[in-house]
């Protein structure tokens, strides 16, 4: 992902270091050294949690219901959206109320178009699910 001159290459790893950390999966498109774009997705029992990354400057986080056959990477409806930059993205995701909670987002809204990952773009060449060693469920996750 292309750098800025706002925010230090560190910061965003080490809120990827923290999805990684809360069970996130992690979605390599593209290749390894310079990706076109990578994705996490953080799935509960009814919805999954996913944040895409374009660019230091270009990032879209969204919640989706995983009915039976859903693709999380084009969504037909999700219950929050939030468009930014890698950091502010990856922040917000983090600190959304876990599915279940009083305070989980419950709308059903018409996913922007920066929710969806572009036709051409190959499938991941490079998938990182969480390795159980070190890996903890995220902290305020619901149980119900």
């Amino acid at each position: 992902m292309p750098t800025s001159t706002r925010t230090t290459p560190s910061e965003t790893d080490a809120l990827l270091s923290e999805l990684r950390r809360q069970n996130w999966t992690l979605y390599v498109f593209g290749p390894k050294a310079s990706p076109e774009v990578v994705a996490a997705v953080f799935r509960w029992k009814t919805c999954a949690d996913v944040v895409i990354l374009r660019g230091e400057n270009d990032a879209t986080a969204y919640r989706v219901p995983t009915m039976l056959g859903a693709d999380v990477f084009a969504p037909e409806l999700v219950s929050w959206q939030y468009h930014s930059s890698a950091v502010w993205t990856l922040r917000v995701a983090l600190a959304l109320a876990p599915a279940g909670d009083a305070r989980a987002p419950m709308a059903f809204l018409r996913p922007d178009p920066l929710c969806f990952l572009p036709p051409e773009l190959d499938r991941p060449v490079t998938v990182r699910p969480t390795s159980p060693s070190g890996a903890t469920r995220r902290r305020d996750e619901a149980t119900s």
